[in-house]
């Protein structure tokens, strides 16, 4: 390695410890924004009290935002060691948040708690089908963890994957363009994330393309699967 190259290697690296973290905050002010009202000071106006299934919900997501911004900390504070153990107990969570996600989702479907005029029948897709997309990247980077690279650009795309629900509750967003508009602003976070990759190392890594485009295609196939006899079925099924 030449001098111009550690250099280079090495500035990128600082300016990791500054993104990382940064983003990691991005998303957990977006999830504070957007659960405000009805979660975290849901208290402080005349809304019934929620039910312990939804107040288990609600931690156990919000706890995930606040351990990846420890965890990107600690990558930046040169702790590995305690990254790696915090590690093992965020992955334990998001085992846990993706069964809370899903009876979460058919509490919704069973009490009608879904935006008006939408069939609650297809607003479930997005729940089960953020759940799937979170799963499925959260769990690969939990597989590829000694692959340092891949591993913190699948969690960074994991996070981002559970966005769209806290997006769609900002005030004004879903009313303005529905599942399209919190789609849309979800996938900032993915373009930041693959920009700050090309801008830094004029390359984007594998991890975000391949993840990057899995999340974005998967918007798309939410709806036309909403609509769909066997989905509308499957809903009437859940309803019982």
């Amino acid at each position: 390695m030449t001098a111009t190259t550690f250099s280079s290697a090495l500035s990128t690296a600082n300016r990791d410890k500054f993104f990382y973290p940064a983003m990691a905050v991005a998303m957990a002010a977006t999830v504070f924004v957007g659960f405000a009202p009805t979660f975290f000071l849901r208290t402080l106006s005349d809304s019934p009290p929620l039910p312990p299934l939804l107040h288990l919900h609600g931690a156990a997501f919000a706890a995930w935002y606040v351990i990846l911004i420890l965890q990107t900390t600690l990558i930046t504070r040169d702790r590995p060691d305690l990254h790696k153990k915090l590690g093992l107990a965020g992955f334990g969570l998001a085992a846990v948040m993706v069964v809370l996600g899903v009876m979460a989702a058919v509490h919704a479907i069973r009490t009608n708690h879904t935006p008006p005029g939408l069939d609650p029948r297809s607003f479930l897709v997005l729940p089960f089908f953020g759940v799937t997309v979170f799963a499925i990247l959260a769990g690969a980077g939990f597989l590829l963890r000694k692959r340092r690279e891949t591993h913190k650009r699948l969690m960074m795309l994991a996070s981002i994957a559970m966005l769209d629900a806290a997006i769609a509750r900002i005030p004004g967003v879903f009313a303005f363009g529905g599942p399209l508009a919190s789609f849309g602003l979800q996938d900032l976070f993915v373009v930041a994330c693959i920009g700050y990759d090309f801008a830094t190392r004029r390359r984007v890594h594998p991890a975000y393309l391949v993840g990057g485009l899995f999340i974005l295609a998967m918007q798309p196939l939410r709806i036309v699967v909403s609509t769909t006899p066997w989905w509308l079925a499957f809903g009437d099924w859940l309803k019982g």
